[in-house]
């Protein structure tokens, strides 16, 4: 019969993948990515939008060209008005029939800001009142960042106790260290390939963790119901009852993964990138971003971290040895599984199965024989119940 495809056995969570034994290797893969991102951090930076930068932004009617021809017309402007100022960000905005180009720029003073305004009017063929500008503060985004480090903290603090109360402590951090790690890590792809940091981004940050959360929540409870008892028995070690829950849920993770990041995509890649709809791009691509890296955290971290803190509790250890130490035992031909035919010695003759017949059927020492009595007689006496007993004849 030939072998079913990897997909059926996923499928059928039979897959067998060893994710939970190698997690030395997915530890050393997210400490490097970490690393990486943490040095971004400092290196790089973000590439902040002007709510949290501080700038300027001008709305120009679509109808003056394409919005590759007003990004031009602008940075020519900037350039004449207000040196070393250029255009940050170009997108369309805006229904139809009132679509404008929005133009994001560094910090302007306000006499450059006027000035900069009567130049793009000039330049258009437009009246100074069709172009709309307005300033934005630094402040403005502090304040933003400030409230979704707290709504972070107080989410995470909810979440923790939830775990614990469903689960136990060991599973909280578990799951608690892989939401971080997925932050962390997602906040890295936006520093190394500057991807703008808008206050939708934030948005989008915090709506990532509760899609990483349910995540893990699916693997752990198919975790929880594998090892339920399992010190009562010493077939499967921890990690591999773990390992096992993994690949039983693997194909559901997948599947929630996909149907999560097509709208997603067709926000991204449709709606900003095929439509010029650009107030969806900052949400759609952290979302995108976030919800891929925390299917790999989900998978490839969340659980092998539980193994390892599991395997640091006295009782799962006593078992995993056990669990190993039957083994070797096996291997070594010490002991028998349950209904496996008993080998011969090593060197005996082969057992002829006349004698072996006979040294089945015969007792053992110190039993009573199963032989079925003779007929009329009674514990071996003869028939008539006398025996050697006076009177025991039938008198006539």
């Amino acid at each position: 019969m030939a072998k079913s495809g990897l997909a059926a056995r996923l499928y059928r969570g039979e897959a067998d993948l060893n994710i939970v034994g190698k997690r030395k290797l997915w530890f050393a893969v997210a400490g490097a990515l970490v690393l990486i991102a943490v040095l971004s951090f400092a290196i790089r930076g973000f590439s902040l939008g002007i709510e949290f930068a501080g700038g300027n932004s001008f709305q120009v009617p679509a109808s003056v060209g394409t919005l590759d021809q007003a990004e031009r017309t602008v940075d020519d402007v900037l350039a004449k008005e207000a040196p070393g100022v250029e255009v940050v960000t170009a997108q369309k905005v805006g229904g139809a029939g009132g679509e404008t180009y929005e133009m994001r720029t560094g910090q302007l003073s306000q006499d450059q800001a006027n000035a900069a305004k009567t130049a793009m009017a000039e330049e258009f063929g437009i009246q100074a009142d069709q172009i709309s500008g307005s300033q934005v503060s630094e402040a403005w985004g502090s304040q933003v960042t400030s409230r979704a480090l707290l709504g972070l903290l107080i989410f995470i603090a909810v979440v923790s106790i939830y775990l614990v109360l469903r689960f136990e402590w060991r599973m909280a951090v578990a799951a608690i260290a892989s939401l971080l790690t997925n932050l962390v890590l997602t906040a890295g792809i936006y520093s190394l390939v500057g991807f703008e940091v808008t206050p939708s981004t934030i948005i989008g940050f915090l709506t990532i963790l509760g899609f990483a959360l349910y995540d893990v929540v699916v693997v752990f409870d198919k975790v929880q119901e594998n090892t339920r008892g399992i010190t009562a028995n010493n077939n499967l070690t921890y990690g591999e009852a773990s390992n096992l829950a993994l690949n039983q849920s693997l194909m559901r993770s997948l599947n929630t993964s996909v149907v999560a990041l097509l709208p997603v995509g067709g926000l991204l890649f449709i709606g900003a990138g095929l439509l010029g709809a650009g107030t969806l791009k900052d949400l759609g691509l952290v979302l995108f971003v976030g919800m891929a890296v925390a299917f790999l955290t989900s998978i490839l971290l969340a659980t092998p971290l539980l193994v390892l803190l599991k395997n640091q509790d006295p009782r799962i250890s006593a078992h995993n040895k056990r669990v190993l130490a039957r083994r070797g035992a096996l291997a070594r031909g010490e002991i028998t599984p349950k209904g496996a035919p008993r080998a011969a010695p090593v060197g005996d003759e082969p057992i002829d199965p006349e004698a072996a017949a006979l040294a089945g059927a015969a007792p053992k020492v110190g039993a009573r024989p199963t032989g079925k009595r003779p007929s009329g007689a009674r514990g071996g006496r003869p028939a008539g119940g006398g025996g050697n007993r006076p009177g025991g004849a039938k008198r006539r």
